[in-house]
């Protein structure tokens, strides 16, 4: 009989790709890894690994078990969910994560209300991108994700998720005191043309969405410092070092020599969260969702 912990190993093999992703996913050492590797191959009598340069790839008899995997495991979650579904009662471990000043701007409140209302609930927490956030909820690494869309630019979403709106956060544009728009009640991004900007790194959703808009407004950006910190922004503007997007969800003490003003067509971040829909059923899940809901109307 196949080991169901065994074929979880195999699954997370063949989502990360090698054996130190596998582990990381799984939080074990990469000699357990290999130990029930060697043991779920014994069991099924084929070699499931090959040797690829300093690596492994699964062989043709190990991909074939994979998608068996993760059919398995996919029946296991739905189990489990409609167990707990049918007890009621909220318990086990739920882990979520979040893009930093999602984490930062709802995960105390909810977290809180979370411990006081299920004890015997067990939650693990963490930052992530919201794009990475998507595909661990896909390959299990979390059950359920914060992420955002822009007003006019979507993260694109698989099929197979639900999502649950939170808020809509707007942001502002942040410019050192002595700019010449920063006593202005509004602003329109036009208007920065002219100016560096500071932005969040190169390749993430929310510096691909701030090259989209800008480019829109017939403004090609020059975009002098990057930082994925929102406070390393804001001291880079305090600085005199540009201008930048800076949302209110999170945003906590503004430094001194920083002015924030709105834009007149207002920016808008869509927040909401997304798990996968054979836990729909979990009442741990719909518990987390409720929490964070209460925390983002507070």
């Amino acid at each position: 009989m196949l080991n169901l912990e065994r074929l979880r190993t195999l699954d997370a093999l063949a989502r990360h790709g090698s054996v130190s992703g596998a582990a990381d996913g799984l939080h074990v050492t990469t000699s357990a890894v290999s130990q029930q590797m060697a043991k779920l191959e014994r069991e099924v009598g084929q070699r499931l690994l090959t040797k690829n340069g300093r690596g492994v790839r699964l062989t043709d008899a190990g991909r074939l078990l994979a998608d068996h995997a993760a059919r398995i495991l996919s029946q296991v979650e739905l189990a489990q969910a409609d167990i707990e579904a049918q007890r009621g009662q909220v318990v086990g471990e739920v882990r979520i994560g979040a893009f930093p000043t999602a984490a930062r701007g709802l995960f105390p409140a909810a977290l809180t209300q979370l411990r006081a209302a299920h004890p015997e609930l067990r939650v693990r927490s963490g930052e992530v991108e919201p794009e990475a956030g998507v595909q661990q909820v896909i390959r299990g690494d979390l059950d359920l994700a914060v992420v955002l869309d822009w007003h006019n630019k979507r993260l694109p979403v698989p099929g197979g998720l639900v999502r649950a709106q939170l808020l809509d956060d707007v942001a502002d544009v942040a410019m050192p005191v002595s700019h010449p728009l920063a006593g202005r009640a509004e602003v329109d991004l036009e208007e920065f043309a002219d100016d560096e900007w500071v932005s969040w790194p190169e390749g993430e959703f929310c510096y691909e969405w701030l090259v989209f808009t800008l480019r829109a407004r017939g403004i090609e950006p020059r975009i002098a410092h990057f930082a994925g910190e929102h406070h390393t922004q804001l001291a880079l503007i305090a600085a005199g070092l540009g201008v930048c997007v800076t949302p209110r969800l999170g945003r906590g003490p503004v430094p001194e020599g920083v002015r924030l003003v709105p834009v007149r067509q207002r920016m808008l971040r869509h927040i909401y969260a997304v798990w996968r829909g054979d836990a729909d059923r979990r009442p741990s899940i719909r518990a987390a969702v409720e929490a964070l809901r209460a925390a983002a109307a507070s």
